[in-house]
């Protein structure tokens, strides 16, 4: 009896196997028919059960399936359809979570839809994921032209002012400021001089996804992504114990700009942010 019953289930499983076979090949052919008659829709429809019963066939249909996301995309944004496209994008990422080609296909969509941002994180992903991927990396570029101010790029070349930076920084963690926060970080630069001065513990807050990535691959690349903790997060929904364990007795900030009439003064912003400093003794 245990030997039927064996021999039962085996015989199940190889029914349920060729029906899983069976219909992987008429979904593939309805498929094709689909595209051959310009319905990508339902083609798309077709692949996403395809991929979903027979994952070993990820590869083979890869530029196919592709294909038919960008078509379907194409249509669905012609008819405002917005949610479902970003519905496709996000069903076709779960099978494909690794493509460059449709991360950046992601980010053109965002970005022609205002979402610079959102569309920054895309192409950043797109190029991290394969760097000679020339679409993607002016896609990149041409997305931070939005994002990044000019000023900043003006300070980050501003030798005299960034010096002046570091020597005070220097000066105040010397003269006892061990626990720094850097607010509006941007590429970095004032956290990475605080540790260099041998702060003891830094955090930096940005805003911006598109800086805040960027701040983490500078950080990265002068091997100190351990020693600054970055915050994806508005400096003033910063909360302790929360986000920082504790008050910090040093807080740098790069947030005004380089122009002759544009300085602000940062004491107001300093003042904003007592709750987060240590008071003097």
């Amino acid at each position: 009896m245990p030997n039927a019953n064996a021999k039962l289930r085996c015989n199940n499983r190889g029914g349920q196997e060729a029906g899983r076979r069976e219909l992987v090949s008429r979904s593939l052919q309805s498929a094709q028919h689909c595209l051959e008659d310009q319905d990508f829709g339902t083609a798309y429809a077709h692949y996403l059960l395809v991929l979903n019963l027979a994952p070993e066939l990820k590869s083979s249909v890869k530029e196919t399936f592709q294909f038919t996301l960008f078509k379907w995309a194409e249509e669905l944004d012609s008819l405002a359809r917005i949610q479902d496209l970003f519905n496709c994008y996000e069903q076709a990422l779960e099978l494909y979570p690794n493509d460059e080609v449709i991360c950046n296909s992601m980010g053109e969509h965002l970005f022609r839809m205002g979402f610079r941002d959102e569309a920054a994180g895309y192409f950043h992903k797109a190029v991290k994921l394969n760097p000679d991927f020339a679409d993607a990396k002016e896609n990149f570029y041409r997305v931070a032209n939005w994002l990044v101010e000019r000023w900043h790029f003006i300070m980050l070349n501003d030798s005299k002012r960034n010096l002046t930076y570091l020597k005070a920084i220097e000066n105040a963690v010397q003269s006892g400021c061990k626990s720094v926060l850097d607010i509006g970080t941007g590429t970095g630069i004032l956290s990475m001089f605080a540790k260099k001065a041998g702060a003891s513990f830094v955090y930096a807050c940005e805003l911006s996804k598109t800086m805040y990535e960027l701040a983490r691959d500078v950080v990265a690349a002068n091997n100190m992504e351990r020693e600054i903790k970055l915050l994806h997060l508005k400096s003033l929904d910063l909360e302790i114990p929360k986000h920082i364990p504790e008050r910090v007795s040093l807080v740098v900030t790069e947030t005004v700009d380089a122009g002759l009439f544009g300085e602000g003064i940062v004491e107001s912003l300093i003042h904003a942010w007592e709750h987060l400093l240590l008071q003097p003794k």
